[in-house]
């Protein structure tokens, strides 16, 4: 169960008042929140069956601030968790009761729209959306389109490299970022990138982006923008087999054909999508795909044919062409609602995060479905089928005597299915607290005892962040001698609901 403030004994407490005053001199006003109610909406992130309380939220709106903050708590050894709308799905925001969650939500200024240099500067708070709606004017926009992006932050999108539904022809955030303003825990500002394409010496911007608020805290973020296709259509196809559906996908990407998105769901979450939404998915079909193809209007209409060819070859029963612009957002509007539409047929839900081999698509539906049997737990299945990014949506009612963790279990299944096939523990999600524990299923000891000696580089006394993506903890003076296994310190248990 999520801490409460009384159960801190009296020199933690007396501790805490010090913290609590010395970030009200940092961040004036109402920058410091420090009593239990207030602090009670930033007990969790999107993984909501973890909950725990922290010591002090502080919620800055200048770099400078931030530096002063992270100095203060580097000199007192205090432990900081970066947050920014709290929409991660691993835990990755998840607070500390020992540490205080720095929220970044004040951060919500874009600083410069640079269309000679086709760039947004923008601060980490601003969503992902609103980086499109501040160009769109002027016919460009920002490609990364989370299904959350409504809420979801740059700032966020950074940490766990975000994809979205068009990141199989336009990449991850990692592809769309040029340069950031990073302040480390030790208090110093570093420039990473800039407005130019690319930058002399290590990639630090490429460890930067995915790595989960373990290494700084991001300020500033200089992002790509590209000008709106000519013509951009969508394709719903209906399949009576999901495999035919994973074969539709493989046999695209195999003609050669990049589409600008091309997503699949199954049954029941076409059934509880088009209940919420009425987007015009048939529901006779046992899966669908959204292939949209864009470019110059010449080429999109010859690849719609060979799309519509392909899906032919592969059973499909339906095949629908978006006939005006607007009935193609309402296609995209359909499957970017997915996730709370399935909310409607479900008390709770369980969202995975995997990435495996495209060819590798049937097979894992197939053993994806002889798992949910084994489990007597529903699933859905709705994910970024053109670059193999899963998002199985395990049904389950958090109120049954542990069905939690029966779904905790089905899902580690999955994700061990993923890494077993040649895939991931995760596409875009990241692995905060969810997958931490899986990492040795990829991972050798002494693969990731090397990317901790990175963050020790970037954070010497292990304050940002602790507790996400590592399985063990090590010190940082104690990674030159790894092979002495007494220097492993297993991570506490946290709070789950």
């Amino acid at each position: 169960m999520a801490i409460t403030m009384p159960e801190l004994d009296a020199a933690v407490l007396a501790r805490r008042d010090r913290i609590v005053a010395a970030l009200c001199a940092i961040v004036p006003g109402e920058g410091v929140i420090a009593s239990e109610q207030a602090m009670r909406p930033f007990e969790s992130d999107g993984l909501t069956a973890y909950r725990a309380l922290p010591m002090v939220v502080v919620l800055p709106d200048t770099t400078e601030q931030v530096r002063r903050v992270l100095a203060y708590c580097h000199r007192e050894s205090i432990k900081v968790v970066p947050r920014g709308a709290g929409t991660s799905l691993s835990g990755g925001a998840l607070p500390l009761t020992d540490g205080v969650l720095l929220g970044m939500a004040k951060f919500n200024r874009i600083r410069d729209i640079d269309f000679a240099n086709r760039v947004v500067v923008a601060e980490p708070g601003v969503t992902n959306l609103a980086v499109t709606q501040a160009v769109e004017h002027a016919g460009f926009y920002y490609a990364p389109d989370p299904s959350s992006q409504i809420a979801c932050t740059i700032g966020g999108n950074v940490a766990e490299n975000s994809g979205g539904v068009h990141c199989l022809k336009y990449g991850m955030t990692a592809n769309n970022v040029l340069g950031c303003e990073l302040v480390l825990m030790n208090g110093d500002v570093v420039q990473i990138g800039g407005r130019h394409l690319d930058a002399g010496g290590y990639d630090l911007l490429g460890i930067i982006t995915g790595s989960e608020g373990l290494l700084g805290v991001i300020t500033e973020i200089t992002v790509r923008i590209l000008k709106k296709p000519e013509t951009a259509r969508a394709v719903l196809v209906g399949f009576m087999r999901s495999d035919d559906a994973g074969d539709c996908v493989s046999r695209i990407i195999g003609a050669g054909i990049i589409p600008g998105g091309m997503e699949m769901m199954d049954r029941p979450a076409i059934h509880a999508t088009e209940e919420f939404v009425h987007a015009g998915y048939p529901l006779d079909v046992e899966a669908l795909l959204i292939v949209e193809l864009d470019g110059p209007q010449a080429e999109v209409d010859h690849l719609i044919a060979r799309v519509e060819t392909i899906a032919r070859e592969c059973k499909a029963v339906t095949c629908k062409v978006s006939a005006s612009e607007q009935e193609r957002l309402l296609f995209w509007a359909g499957r970017k609602a997915a996730f709370p539409a399935v909310g409607r047929i479900s008390p709770d839900y369980y969202c995975m995060d995997g990435t495996i081999p495209r060819a590798k698509l049937p097979q894992v539906l197939k053993r994806i479905r002889e798992l949910s049997e084994h489990y007597g737990l529903r699933v859905a299945n709705v994910f970024h089928a053109g670059d193999g990014n899963l998002h199985p949506l395990i049904l389950y009612d958090a109120n049954k005597p542990g069905e939690l963790d029966k779904t905790e279990a089905f899902g580690a299944e999955i994700l061990k299915l993923c890494v077993a096939v040649g895939g991931v523990l995760t596409g875009e999600h990241g692995v905060g607290v969810e997958k931490r524990d899986l990492m040795p299923t990829m991972f050798s000891e002494t693969d990731l005892a090397h990317q901790q000696r990175l963050k020790c580089a970037f954070d010497d006394k292990g304050l940002l962040n602790p507790g996400k993506v590592f399985p063990t903890l090590h010190r940082c003076a104690e990674l030159g001698r790894l092979h002495v296994h007494a220097g492993r310190v297993p991570f506490p248990d946290i709070p789950r609901f």
